[in-house]
């Protein structure tokens, strides 16, 4: 095959672009066969479904590991022709795909299960919880997880910053609650680690209620955490949020000094074009945002 089929086949089993509706067609029943599989993971671990449909079962995850086996192979060798890789060599860029969180969670996503219809005495459970990772295989359709990833650890000294009050905060009330606690609940708080539980639970503000203080400054030193748990989750939250927020309007700048310097002579000729669509790509920006950065860039 030439390099142009293999870059067809990448456009395929990439996000679908505006107006490629066989590739969103992929994209849809990609995404459906996914979907189906953590329904069937889930419906399997019910006892009575499982023995009821065990086979049904198997035959879906023949059909599934077959057809996530073949887009793993095909995005492989197609992964030589994706322009927006930092490599230049064909070999170069298809280890960045199968090394890349995409390819490393499109290769659990088959060998768990492949390991286990040949080899006997496997804990399906465990095999269960890891087919469940095929999930995150939307991430090639979607760049949500990837951005909120770079979106951390581009602030990540602020995020760090506010982890290490949280943490502060979690040692500092386990301590407390483990000296005044332990005589009146010595089970529940046996330990400074095992007051943790109840620390953490407190600070996150989820309260489930299990393990509680009965004693006044226990009640005291809860209300402290939980006072204590509101400013630093909130903290984490919003450092995140700002993160996130900062790195879209930063990718949006550098689309759009690309597109001024394209611009600068009243047209945009090809190789500007396919430079541009590169840079979008890489910067996970949607075709609407980049028409109507470029709209604007004309009418200046």
């Amino acid at each position: 095959m030439n390099s142009f089929s293999k870059k067809r086949i990448l456009e395929i089993l990439d996000q679908a672009q505006e107006g490629d509706s066989f590739s969103k067609f992929i994209d849809r029943l990609l995404g459906g066969l996914i979907v189906l599989n953590i329904l069937a993971v889930s419906l399997e671990s019910i006892e009575y479904l499982g023995v009821k449909y065990r086979q049904e079962f198997l035959y879906f995850e023949y059909l599934s590991i077959i057809i996530f086996g073949t887009e793993f192979l095909l995005r492989i060798w197609a992964s030589s022709e994706r322009q927006s890789s930092r490599f230049t060599s064909g070999l170069g860029r298809r280890l960045e795909y199968i090394l890349s969180f995409n390819g490393l969670i499109d290769l659990l996503a088959i060998v768990p299960s492949i390991i286990s219809l040949f080899v006997g005495n496997v804990d399906l459970r465990w095999v269960r919880v890891i087919r469940l990772l095929r999930i995150f295989k939307i991430s090639n359709y979607s760049s949500a997880l990837e951005d909120l990833i770079s979106a951390v650890y581009e602030d990540r000294r602020s995020f760090l910053a506010a982890l290490y009050l949280f943490f502060i905060s979690l040692f500092f009330s386990s301590a407390l609650m483990y000296a005044t606690e332990h005589k009146a609940q010595p089970i529940a708080f046996s330990s400074i680690p095992e007051s943790m539980w109840w620390s953490l639970i407190t600070l996150t503000t989820v309260g489930y209620g299990d393990v509680a203080p009965i004693t006044p400054f226990g009640k005291i030193i809860g209300a402290i955490t939980a006072f204590m748990g509101v400013c630093t989750v909130a903290l984490l939250t919003g450092i995140i949020a700002s993160a996130f927020a900062n790195q879209q309007n930063r990718k949006k700048q550098i689309f759009s000094e690309e597109i001024k310097q394209a611009v600068d002579d009243g047209v945009i000729t090809e190789d500007e074009y396919q430079k541009i669509e590169v840079l979008r790509q890489k910067l996970n920006l949607s075709e609407e945002d980049a028409r109507a950065m470029i709209e604007v860039m004309y009418k200046k």
